[in-house]
Protein backbone atom coordinates (compact mmCIF):
# COMPACT_ATOMS: atom_id res chain seq x y z
CA UNK A 1 0.00 0.00 0.00
CA UNK A 2 0.96 3.38 -0.68
CA UNK A 3 -0.24 6.77 0.64
CA UNK A 4 0.20 9.88 -1.19
CA UNK A 5 -0.57 13.36 -0.53
CA UNK A 6 -2.82 14.79 -3.27
CA UNK A 7 -2.46 18.91 -3.66
CA UNK A 8 -5.34 20.73 -5.38
CA UNK A 9 -5.41 21.17 -8.62
CA UNK A 10 -3.76 17.01 -8.99
CA UNK A 11 -6.58 15.21 -11.44
CA UNK A 12 -6.11 11.87 -9.22
CA UNK A 13 -8.13 14.27 -6.50
CA UNK A 14 -11.74 13.91 -8.49
CA UNK A 15 -10.68 10.43 -10.80
CA UNK A 16 -9.28 8.88 -7.44
CA UNK A 17 -9.90 10.53 -4.19
CA UNK A 18 -13.78 11.83 -4.75
CA UNK A 19 -15.44 8.33 -5.38
CA UNK A 20 -14.36 7.03 -1.93
CA UNK A 21 -14.45 9.69 -0.23
CA UNK A 22 -17.99 10.30 -0.97
CA UNK A 23 -18.61 6.67 0.70
CA UNK A 24 -18.74 9.16 3.56
CA UNK A 25 -19.86 12.63 2.34
CA UNK A 26 -22.52 11.36 -0.40
CA UNK A 27 -23.55 14.90 -0.68
CA UNK A 28 -19.98 16.14 -2.17
CA UNK A 29 -20.07 17.09 -5.76
CA UNK A 30 -17.26 17.38 -7.73
CA UNK A 31 -17.75 21.21 -8.04
CA UNK A 32 -18.16 21.45 -3.95
CA UNK A 33 -15.32 19.28 -3.66
CA UNK A 34 -13.03 21.33 -5.71
CA UNK A 35 -14.47 24.82 -3.46
CA UNK A 36 -14.23 23.17 -0.05
CA UNK A 37 -10.55 22.22 -0.77
CA UNK A 38 -9.68 25.35 -2.71
CA UNK A 39 -11.06 27.56 0.20
CA UNK A 40 -9.67 24.90 3.32
CA UNK A 41 -6.53 24.58 1.48
CA UNK A 42 -5.36 28.32 2.96
CA UNK A 43 -6.64 27.04 5.97
CA UNK A 44 -4.60 23.98 6.32
CA UNK A 45 -7.03 21.29 5.46
CA UNK A 46 -5.19 18.05 3.34
CA UNK A 47 -6.09 15.07 1.70
CA UNK A 48 -4.05 11.99 1.39
CA UNK A 49 -5.05 8.98 -0.54
CA UNK A 50 -4.55 4.89 0.30
CA UNK A 51 -3.60 3.13 -3.27
CA UNK A 52 -3.35 -0.80 -3.47
CA UNK A 53 0.07 -2.18 -5.45
CA UNK A 54 -2.10 -2.23 -8.33
CA UNK A 55 -3.00 1.67 -8.52
CA UNK A 56 -6.13 1.69 -7.11
CA UNK A 57 -7.41 4.24 -4.68
CA UNK A 58 -8.96 2.49 -1.65
CA UNK A 59 -8.84 4.94 1.31
CA UNK A 60 -9.37 8.61 2.12
CA UNK A 61 -8.51 11.24 4.69
CA UNK A 62 -9.12 15.00 4.99
CA UNK A 63 -6.91 16.32 7.69
CA UNK A 64 -5.47 19.45 8.83
CA UNK A 65 -3.00 20.67 12.10
CA UNK A 66 -4.78 22.84 14.64
CA UNK A 67 -3.65 25.40 17.39
CA UNK A 68 -5.92 26.56 19.90
CA UNK A 69 -6.12 25.87 23.61
CA UNK A 70 -7.37 22.58 24.56
CA UNK A 71 -5.35 20.48 22.42
CA UNK A 72 -2.41 23.03 21.74
CA UNK A 73 -1.15 21.47 18.90
CA UNK A 74 -3.00 18.21 17.22
CA UNK A 75 -3.40 16.91 13.45
CA UNK A 76 -7.39 17.00 13.68
CA UNK A 77 -9.06 14.48 11.03
CA UNK A 78 -12.14 15.69 8.88
CA UNK A 79 -12.56 12.62 7.19
CA UNK A 80 -11.19 8.93 6.93
CA UNK A 81 -12.94 6.75 5.18
CA UNK A 82 -11.85 3.21 3.57
CA UNK A 83 -13.42 1.49 0.36
CA UNK A 84 -16.56 -0.40 1.25
CA UNK A 85 -14.91 -3.42 -0.91
CA UNK A 86 -11.74 -2.69 1.17
CA UNK A 87 -13.17 -2.80 4.77
CA UNK A 88 -11.45 -4.54 7.41
CA UNK A 89 -8.16 -5.20 5.04
CA UNK A 90 -6.10 -3.00 7.14
CA UNK A 91 -6.46 0.12 5.07
CA UNK A 92 -7.68 2.08 8.10
CA UNK A 93 -5.31 0.86 10.12
CA UNK A 94 -2.45 1.85 7.90
CA UNK A 95 -4.05 5.40 6.94
CA UNK A 96 -4.50 6.14 10.86
CA UNK A 97 -0.68 4.81 11.40
CA UNK A 98 0.52 7.42 8.41
CA UNK A 99 -1.83 10.67 9.94
CA UNK A 100 -0.29 9.59 13.20
CA UNK A 101 2.92 9.62 11.63
CA UNK A 102 2.38 12.79 10.16
CA UNK A 103 1.44 14.53 13.39
CA UNK A 104 4.58 13.30 15.38
CA UNK A 105 6.25 15.24 12.75
CA UNK A 106 4.44 18.49 12.90
CA UNK A 107 4.87 18.46 16.64
CA UNK A 108 1.37 17.62 17.68
CA UNK A 109 0.59 17.24 20.89
CA UNK A 110 -2.68 14.77 20.09
CA UNK A 111 -4.50 12.93 16.95
CA UNK A 112 -8.09 13.78 17.22
CA UNK A 113 -11.28 12.93 14.97
CA UNK A 114 -14.82 13.19 15.63
CA UNK A 115 -17.07 10.23 14.26
CA UNK A 116 -20.92 10.64 13.88
CA UNK A 117 -23.23 8.67 16.49
CA UNK A 118 -24.22 6.54 14.19
CA UNK A 119 -21.29 5.17 12.90
CA UNK A 120 -21.00 2.00 15.10
CA UNK A 121 -18.35 -0.05 13.34
CA UNK A 122 -16.17 2.89 13.17
CA UNK A 123 -16.25 3.41 16.77
CA UNK A 124 -15.19 -0.28 16.91
CA UNK A 125 -12.24 0.07 14.97
CA UNK A 126 -10.82 3.29 16.46
CA UNK A 127 -11.50 2.10 19.66
CA UNK A 128 -9.20 -0.92 18.85
CA UNK A 129 -6.41 1.13 17.77
CA UNK A 130 -6.98 2.31 21.14
CA UNK A 131 -8.55 5.98 20.62
CA UNK A 132 -10.40 6.94 23.54
CA UNK A 133 -13.73 8.99 23.54
CA UNK A 134 -13.02 11.89 24.83
CA UNK A 135 -15.77 14.49 24.41
CA UNK A 136 -19.16 15.34 23.11
CA UNK A 137 -19.48 16.83 19.74
CA UNK A 138 -22.32 19.92 19.41
CA UNK A 139 -23.58 21.17 16.52
CA UNK A 140 -26.67 23.42 15.52
CA UNK A 141 -27.66 23.91 11.97
CA UNK A 142 -27.54 28.11 11.39
CA UNK A 143 -30.32 29.40 9.22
Amino acid sequence: MKIIELEPGDPRLISDLLPVLQELRPHLTEETFREVYGEGYGQGLRFSAAYTDEGRCVGAAGWRTVVNTSTLRSLYVDDLVTAATERSTGVGRELLAHLQERAREAGCHHFVLDSATHRTDAHRFYLRERMAIAAFHFMKPLD
